[in-house]
């Protein structure tokens, strides 16, 4: 049995070039496809405190390490047969150097060309996207095919791996997840549009509006609650798709090409006449957003489209 290391802390969104210390919650959750590949193996997983409940109680996790200065000076005693590391902090790439390996996959600092981090692998698509934005805009592949390449493996609709079991029972026709991290401000749907759509379709359909924001167990049981959930590209289109959720998600900066909706659901794209859909940059300099481009008659519209499917 092989010991593998997978670090996917959340700083660092595996197709962005961007570093951040505020977590990327649902690029945590989506790794967790990789599982499907390694599940004959030993895995242990550093990741930031704040994915924990993300990743606990994973039947594929033999070993959590939190992120901590004593926790790396722990792994570094340690041998692994292969270490996947998504995570392109320098920091994290100068640490894993002093790591015995066998086999390695992912960022790590590259010497000889000066750069901070590079993608080492059988495969380095994943490089390419990470620091080519022309070429990410022009990508048509879903994140997990992009992944599962990047590991030598072929990627055949594998789902996201969740741990934790809801507690929660259907309650709502319908969740508006309506926030997101100011990571990616520019992501959110105006707030006056989720109060239009509510009114549009309150007499038909009982309603929620985000719960769980200080807990992600919480959180976890709200989404578990609806049978239909529209949001944003945000952790709760990631943990809808898990927990097999109707999903409508709405796009704008970022690549709905990169989603696979395991045909749980649909998306909406902006009806503009923006050139730089999708921007793939986590902020704006125009007046009128892409985002305020899909109305809320669109998604009501799109509402009861999906629950041709649910009934």
């Amino acid at each position: 049995m092989r010991r593998v290391l997978v670090i996917k802390l959340g700083y660092s969104e595996t197709l962005d070039n961007a570093l951040s210390l505020t977590t990327s919650l649902g690029d945590v959750l989506r790794t967790t496809v990789i599982l499907h590949f390694l599940k004959n193996d030993y895995i242990e997983w550093l990741v930031d405190k704040e994915a924990v409940p993300l990743l606990e109680n994973n039947k594929y996790i033999r070993k959590l390490w939190i992120y901590s200065p004593n926790n790396l000076r722990l792994l570094k005693k340690k041998r692994f047969d292969v270490i996947i590391n998504l995570e392109k902090s320098p920091d994290i790439c100068l640490f894993l150097d002093c790591l015995t390996v066998k086999e390695y996959f992912g960022f790590r600092v590259d010497n000889i060309n000066d750069r901070t981090h590079k993608y080492f692998g059988n495969k380095n698509r994943l490089i390419k996207l990470s620091y080519d934005l022309n070429k990410r805009k022009k990508n048509k592949d879903c994140w997990q095919k992009i992944l599962a390449r990047s590991l030598g493996r072929k990627w055949s609709g594998q789902p996201y791996i969740l741990g934790y079991r809801p507690k929660s029972k259907i309650k709502y026709d319908i969740g508006f997840n309506w926030t997101t991290s100011n990571k990616w401000s520019n992501k959110a749907w105006p707030k006056d549009y989720w109060h239009e759509l509510g009114d549009l379709i309150q007499k038909k359909y009982s309603i929620s509006w985000q719960q769980g924001l200080n807990s992600l167990y919480e959180y976890i049981d709200w989404i578990n609650s609806c049978r239909l959930i529209i949001t944003a590209d945000t952790l709760g289109l990631h943990l809808s798709l898990v927990l097999r959720k109707r999903v409508i998600a709405l796009f704008g900066p970022t690549s709905w090409r990169e989603i696979y909706f395991y045909n749980l659901g649909s998306f909406l794209i902006p009806k503009a006449s923006y050139r730089c859909i999708p921007c793939l940059k986590p902020y704006c300099d125009k007046k009128k957003q892409c985002m305020e481009y899909i109305s809320p008659i669109e998604v009501k519209h799109r509402i009861e489209q999906e629950f041709k499917k649910i009934r």
